[in-house]
């Protein structure tokens, strides 16, 4: 993800020479020649600008783990086959995390970048509005299971909070883009509303039983 944030946002602000265009509907698309460089090998990375900064920096460590919050989105998309609504929900996602980890790899002074926008919100928005509409009252906290793709996707929002985090930290020390700070947010709970709704609009949620082991029932 490292070495990919850094040739998809170079490719978009016209940096990345090596980068070759494909028209598909006026798409943008990234041509990988070579996958390992050795430039990574002393423990550094570039960001979009050719900044060198350690790989334990705020921004790598920040992209880092909207990488891992992809990967186990796919994992959950292996259970989502039967459910194409939910796994182009899980599609548009994906996607939509490599244009945040491009965002959080070029910093916001400059310019052209690609970056999340407020319409990538918005759509987070009205999925979130249209499954919460069918859903069972929530009565307590969920406990992440119910089936193979509600877990995986708890999971991922586990992730995708941690990334946040991360992000919040970079945030108090540059700037960082606002739209990309609200899309890490929603997703959060996007991924949470789409667990449930998955299990039956909730009906086989986990439920929390505050103290049963405990004896303090």
């Amino acid at each position: 993800m490292v070495a990919a944030c850094w040739v998809i946002g170079s490719f978009f602000n016209g940096s990345y020479d090596r980068a070759e265009t494909q028209k598909a509907e006026t798409k943008k698309m990234v041509k990988l020649n070579k996958i390992y460089t050795r430039t990574g090998d002393s423990g550094e990375t570039s960001l979009v600008n050719g900044m060198r900064v350690s790989k334990h920096a705020r921004r790598p460590s920040a992209f880092g783990e909207v990488d891992e919050a992809n990967s186990v989105i796919g994992l959950a998309r292996l259970h989502c086959t039967d459910n194409a609504e939910a796994d182009g929900m899980l599609a548009r996602v994906q996607n939509d995390l490599f244009d945040l980890g491009a965002d959080i790899a070029t910093p916001e002074t400059d310019k052209p970048a690609l970056r999340i926008t407020a319409s990538q919100v918005r759509r987070l928005e009205a999925e979130i509005d249209m499954m919460n509409d069918d859903l069972e009252p929530l009565n307590s906290f969920i406990l992440p299971g119910g089936s193979a793709a509600s877990a995986w996707l708890h999971l991922a929002r586990t992730v995708i909070r941690r990334a946040e985090r991360h992000m919040t930290e970079l945030a108090a020390e540059e700037v960082v883009n606002q739209a990309a700070m609200h899309y890490v947010n929603r997703l959060s709970d996007h991924l949470f509303v789409l667990a449930r709704r998955i299990n039956n609009n909730g009906k086989t949620d986990i439920l929390w039983r505050p103290g049963e082991n405990s004896g303090q029932n």
